[in-house]
C-alpha cells in the first residue's frame, strides 16, 4: 500500500492519506492527531498537528524503538 504524505508549513500539518477512494464520515481527534474515518469506521488519512516538533520526536523513537511525545 502507498500513502501520500503532505506537510503544510504554515499551519505546522502532516497529513498522511491512507484511502483516497472513499469519502469522509467523521473524525477523532486524539492529542495533536487527527484521524478522519469513512462510514465504515476505516481510517482515511490523518493529521499530526504541531508536526515540527512530533515527527523528529518519532524518527528519534524509531531509532531507540520507544519514545514519549509529551
Amino acid at each position: 500500500m502507498a500513502y501520500k504524505i503532505k506537510y503544510n508549513e504554515d499551519a505546522d500539518v502532516l497529513t498522511v492519506m491512507l484511502e483516497e477512494k472513499s469519502k469522509l464520515f467523521y473524525a477523532e481527534e486524539i492529542g495533536d492527531v487527527v484521524v478522519h474515518f469513512n462510514v465504515d469506521g476505516r481510517p482515511l488519512f490523518m493529521e499530526i498537528l504541531k508536526a515540527s516538533k512530533i515527527v523528529p520526536l518519532m524518527v528519534e523513537g524509531l531509532a531507540k524503538k520507544e519514545v514519549t511525545v509529551a
